[in-house]
């Protein structure tokens, strides 16, 4: 008998008995993981267990309420919004009206009556912001809004090609706006929807080759583009406040590399501050050169924290009539992209504080008239808006929520280049299933039914327009923040300082590492 009729005489359950055998051999003799080595073949069934277990979670064990970022109600409402599909829920809520941060909107005896001349009974769904980006610094090009909803900063490089022409086309059907992200104006943001451009510390789209900001390619870049409407500065973002921004290298093909003026491959890390500025009167400068040389409302995007450097500008800008023209206030719960869960999960305030604060302080200087507030962070379903524009935004931005409506799952797996619905890896295969005039239409059918419901809150609260929300229009669960102590207060002792001469007198130390 030769090898291959021994071989073909072996019966299947052998096959497998020897292929479990090999398995096992293996694992007791590697020293990587510890499981397997003491459980030989049963161990990776743990690592299996491990693999899926938040799409069981997800679709599993988690309850309707339960998940986060967003629970399964607040996808499926988003979901079924962007495909004009039933978005209703029957018997009354399943939501816990008594936990903490529960919202109440509080409705008038007699609602908001539209007219028969009234837009709104034209178009459903027409809601601009009542402000004027530029308005009150004279730019050349002031820019409202259409629409108070748009898309947030989602940069081309975090997010796919196809989901990011899906975006654009989406909010020229829905008459919104795309902020580009920090990744640069890419030939997929050029589909006729209204822009802004947003650029970071990396300045890309706009940088010199060592990595410094061009006024020249920012007039350029403008001249070339109309639909440019407004310019923002990031100087932070909610995921990670006091950190660059991060593209994983997997996801730097030679296209985007080509864009942002980096190499293919290689782990992208913007540093934490701006070249261009150091102090805040420089960034005023900086603010007021742009907007001059391009004619465009200029704004900034950050993430709160301590007020003193933001009481500083609120200072000056009354001082001058100089600064931004919008703020964009981003909340510590957001992020599309890659972050290290010890500043996602704590560093910068949650979005209702961030802006509470930041707003009150504007307010006390009695600039905010002036500024177009917009807000970021999970607050694209109506109920929460509501609550964002009686605090005193303008505008707000959704990232995820538009995700969600072009075919994110959040499978949480943005920074693998592995998103299985396509949308945020630049994996062409994975990229297939994005059919781009039907993600588009969705995103739009979002932006529509999202206004068309947030207008029936309005009227309800007899309003006609959101931003004559008022503070004392919602009522909300409170038992922590204002409540809440310093750890001072909690403990009762305060830190003795410690002495700190600088990085570089650590790294000079001759104990450092244990040398000496």
């Amino acid at each position: 008998m030769n090898i291959s009729s021994f071989l073909i005489s072996i019966p299947w359950w052998a096959w497998i008995l020897i292929i479990l055998f090999i398995i096992a051999v293996r694992d007791i003799f590697q020293r990587k993981h510890t499981i397997s080595h003491n459980y030989p073949v049963v161990g990776h069934i743990r690592y299996i267990l491990e693999s899926i277990g938040p799409e069981l979670r997800q679709y599993l064990v988690a309850n309707n309420r339960e998940e986060l970022p967003f629970n399964r109600i607040e996808r499926g409402w988003v979901y079924a919004s962007s495909k004009g599909e039933n978005n209703y829920e029957g018997f009354g809520t399943d939501r816990d009206i008594y936990s903490h941060q529960h919202l109440f909107v509080n409705n008038a005896m007699f609602p908001y009556k539209v007219d028969d001349f009234h837009p709104n009974k034209e178009d459903y769904a027409f809601l601009p912001c009542a402000k004027v980006m530029g308005e009150f610094n004279n730019r050349k090009r002031p820019y409202r809004p259409k629409s108070i909803i748009n898309v947030s900063a989602i940069s081309y490089g975090s997010l796919s090609a196809k989901a990011v022409e899906s975006l654009n086309k989406g909010v020229k059907i829905a008459g919104a706006y795309h902020n580009t992200g920090e990744g640069g104006l890419s030939p997929y943001h050029k589909n006729g929807g209204d822009i802004v451009f947003h650029f970071g510390t990396g300045y890309f789209g706009v940088r010199t080759e060592d990595g410094n900001f061009s006024m020249e390619k920012m007039k350029q870049l403008v001249a070339e583009n109309p639909y440019i409407r407004a310019i923002e500065i990031k100087l932070s973002q909610g995921a990670k406040p006091g950190k660059g921004g991060v593209l994983p290298g997997e996801k730097i093909s030679q296209e985007i590399a080509d864009i942002r003026g980096v190499e293919v491959g290689k782990t992208v890390l913007s540093p934490p501050n701006h070249k261009a500025f150091n102090t805040i009167p420089e960034m005023v400068d900086f603010i007021e050169a742009i907007a001059k040389e391009t004619g465009l409302p200029v704004g900034i995007k950050a993430a709160i924290g301590k007020l003193d450097q933001w009481e500083e500008l609120a200072i000056l800008m009354k001082q001058t009539g100089k600064g931004p023209d919008f703020i964009t206030v981003d909340g510590g719960e957001g992020g599309t992209g890659a972050a290290p869960p010890s500043f996602a999960d704590h560093v910068s305030l949650p979005w209702v504080y961030a802006f509470g604060d930041l707003y009150r302080l504007f307010k006390s200087y009695e600039l905010t008239e002036r500024i177009v507030f917009i807000g970021s962070g999970k607050l694209g379903f109506p109920a929460k808006a509501a609550m964002a524009f009686a605090m005193g935004a303008d505008c707000i931005n959704v990232a995820r929520e538009a995700m969600m409506s072009i075919g994110c799952i959040q499978a949480q797996v943005c920074h693998t280049n592995r998103c299985p619905s396509g949308v945020a890896t630049q994996n062409k295969w994975l990229q297939r299933g994005i059919d781009i005039p039907l993600k588009s239409e969705r995103l739009a059918q979002y932006f529509k039914t999202f206004r068309k419901e947030f207008l029936e809150i309005t009227h309800a609260a007899g309003y006609e327009h959101p931003c004559q929300f008022t503070m004392d229009d919602i009522e909300v669960n409170v038992d922590d923040h204002n409540l809440s102590k310093e750890l001072s207060g909690t403990y009762h002792y305060s830190k003795v300082e410690v002495p700190f001469n600088g990085m570089q007198s650590l790294k000079d130390c001759h104990h450092l590492g244990g040398k000496n």
